[in-house]
């Protein structure tokens, strides 16, 4: 499904280089989100990545932070599955944004992406230290909106129905 390879793009070395990406382009594609080139007509959300008709797209030639095609593919992964495919660029949303948040979490455990990684200084409107406190403490934010929509449970939900706690995830997509 992706056409991008982390060998073809710069990352951040201190956002864990091309190693870190290479898992986490490989996980997107798994779970169903597709990756692409950016072209020059796209607005770009950060430097270097764009969604577009429920698609990130990456500049190969911008340094981007692994971790934020992460974040980025969970705006898409938690969409309303009726309009993903015409998702994007993305709007500020609160509710949102916490999803996306969560879901980057679960999903950066399975790439084993750190919380330093995952919520670094260039991101997060400088509410990074705080991001990587509060999921470090089990203050999983957005985690119950996941739940919501079935993507993930608690603990004591997840011992009753048989399925994996956050930030295990029950599905990846809404």
């Amino acid at each position: 499904m992706s056409t991008v390879a982390a060998d073809k793009c710069k990352w951040r070395e201190e956002g864990g280089g091309e190693a870190a990406a290479g898992r986490c382009l490989a996980f997107l594609e798994t779970v169903g989100i597709e990756v692409d080139w950016l072209g020059d007509r796209e607005q770009q959300l950060l430097d270097g990545l764009a969604i577009v008709e429920g698609r990130l797209l990456i500049d190969p030639d911008t340094p981007v932070w692994p971790s934020d095609l992460l974040h980025e593919g969970g705006h898409i992964a938690v969409a309303d599955p009726e309009i993903r495919p015409k998702l994007g660029p993305i709007e500020a949303d609160p509710t949102d944004e916490m999803m996306a948040i969560a879901w980057s979490y679960a999903a950066a455990r399975h790439c084993d992406i750190g919380l330093e990684q995952l919520f670094h200084t260039g991101g997060y409107r400088d509410d990074a230290i705080n991001l990587r406190t509060a999921f470090a403490t089990g203050q999983h934010i957005g985690a119950p909106m996941l739940g919501y929509y079935g993507m993930c449970a608690d603990l004591p939900t997840a011992i009753e129905q048989g399925v994996p706690s956050y930030p295990g995830m029950i599905r990846w997509l809404r």
